[in-house]
């Protein structure tokens, strides 16, 4: 009994220990919520015919926007040789192949017959944008895969039981240009595309707009590179095994608020244009967003704290020097990413407009998670910090000392650029 007490105390009552304890917790839960819809279907969730993408799709959404660090990143380094981040893309790849599945897992749950998934490979339908994002996404995230396996072979486990595998996973690594070139053409398209699903859609006025795609892939681009970086400086900051060069940091994230700038200007741009003239459903949809229920999430999540303060944190070269600021800027890009997407996915089902001949009306609906929504959900959240987490201990997913064959001689080595 003493020794299992001392086990306990040894694997278990560590923080390393209660954290995965945690999240298993969550995954065990999500998995009876998510067994539960398999069996019982979409009935038992609050998704309706007026309010099909809830939660779930959010969370897809985000999953992806905060995942496109990885074709960003990797074509600052392998398009334009700056060389010089490629530790940074190397987590932000790690980063993006936990975000697409992460998307995948919430699919899976949200389109209601996921035995029915292969479809879209073989009955091709080639004037459907979501066929486009669908493609797009299962040949990016092989392509993420591939980009990954250096960092698998980097596996202390694989390296000892198949070095020859190990090895072979190590080469993919000469690729990388090729597949950055892929990868960015791939995630241009679809993280685009993304935008473009919502922009067709006449029957929703405030999604049927042609900048949707823009603010699509600018928010990936922003939202991606965020992650990365604060994903990087709080695992350097909650263990030694990740490592990280402040100074790369620093100007990657002085770079990123050049580009929340171009960001702002398009929100603003975007937010301005919907009041000049009454469009019978998107006025109403945008009194929503703006003085209604999503008000709150619209001022305060997406554009003062996600946006506007951020901006000036990592222009403001004393905030951004500083890791507490530059790390709290980082987190509230990411936030405002997620709520930019969550925004745009509901608002547009809330104001409802009737097509019927005669005057347009137009009536509300509203629309709640239930709690096998929240249960599911949250376990697609628990999986990726778990898949980070053990990314962090296991792979040297951050670790900035780490270089090409061709930089390998060059070692961060200085106690002032090194945050362990």
């Amino acid at each position: 009994m003493k020794t299992i007490l001392k086990t306990i105390r040894e694997n278990i009552a560590t923080p390393w220990g209660m954290w995965l304890a945690f999240l298993g917790t969550l995954l065990t839960i999500a998995l009876v919520a998510g067994l539960s819809v398999f069996w019982f279907g979409l009935s038992i969730t609050n998704l309706t015919d007026l309010v099909p993408w809830g939660l779930w799709i959010t969370i897809d959404l985000s999953a992806i926007a905060l995942s496109a660090g990885a074709f960003s990143l990797c074509a600052g380094v392998y398009l334009f040789g700056l060389k010089r981040y490629e530790p940074i893309a190397r987590t932000a790849t790690f980063v993006g192949l936990i975000g697409y599945t992460m998307a995948m897992l919430a699919l899976l749950l949200d389109i209601g017959r996921p035995d029915r998934f292969w479809k879209a490979l073989v009955f091709w339908n080639t004037h459907s944008l979501l066929w486009e994002v669908t493609m797009c996404v299962m040949l990016y995230l092989t392509v993420l895969v591939f980009e990954a396996m250096p960092i698998f072979a980097s596996f202390e486990w694989v390296r000892g039981k198949y070095p020859r595998l190990a090895e072979k996973m190590e080469r993919v690594h000469h690729y990388a240009p090729v597949l950055a070139i892929v990868g960015l053409g791939l995630s241009s398209l679809h993280q685009s595309s993304l935008g473009a699903v919502y922009g067709v859609i006449k029957a929703r006025p405030i999604w049927y707009k042609p900048e949707m795609a823009v603010l699509f892939m600018f928010s990936a681009i922003i939202g991606g590179i965020a992650l990365t970086l604060f994903a990087s400086m709080l695992s350097a900051r909650l263990t030694p095994k990740a490592k990280v060069n402040d100074i790369l940091v620093e100007r990657a994230a002085q770079f990123l608020g050049y580009l929340m700038i171009g960001y702002l200007y398009i929100r603003f741009w975007d937010w301005l244009a919907q009041t000049y003239t009454y469009e019978p459903g998107r006025t109403e949809a945008f009194e929503i967003l703006t003085k209604g229920t999503l008000s709150f999430n619209f001022w305060f999540g997406e554009m003062i704290f996600g946006a506007l303060l951020p901006t000036f944190i990592l222009l403001y070269r004393p905030t951004r020097l500083s890791p507490f600021w530059r790390m709290l800027g980082l987190a509230m890009i990411v936030g405002g990413v997620v709520a930019f997407r969550f925004d745009t996915n509901i608002v547009g089902f809330l104001a409802v407009i009737s097509y019927l001949p005669g005057e347009a009306m137009i009536s509300y609906t509203s629309y709640t998670p239930s709690l096998v929504e929240w249960a599911a959900g949250l376990g697609i959240i628990a999986y990726g910090f778990l898949a980070f987490s053990l990314g962090v201990k296991y792979l040297r997913v951050v670790d900035h000392r780490l270089t090409s064959e061709a930089h390998e001689t060059v070692h961060v080595t200085s106690n002032e650029t090194v945050n362990a």
